[in-house]
């Protein structure tokens, strides 16, 4: 299971990547910390976003020890 945290501070559990169906493009499914599950275009969900002059990932992978 891998987990990451949104760079807003939320924690995720990846679910797994699919297909929409609407137009075919690659998805990645989510769960947050209420069990709602939400998906998130791809590359929108790995996407280098710029914080106050800073570029960090929207959602970065967090260690499981």
């Amino acid at each position: 299971m891998q987990k990451f945290r949104h760079y807003k501070g939320g924690i995720y559990e990846l679910v797994c990547e699919a297909t929409q169906e609407s137009d075919l493009s690659p998805v990645i499914v989510y769960r947050s910390h209420n069990g709602t599950v939400w998906t998130r275009p791809k590359d929108v969900f790995f996407e280098i976003i710029e914080l106050n002059g800073v570029h960090v990932p929207r959602f970065a992978p967090i260690e499981i020890e």
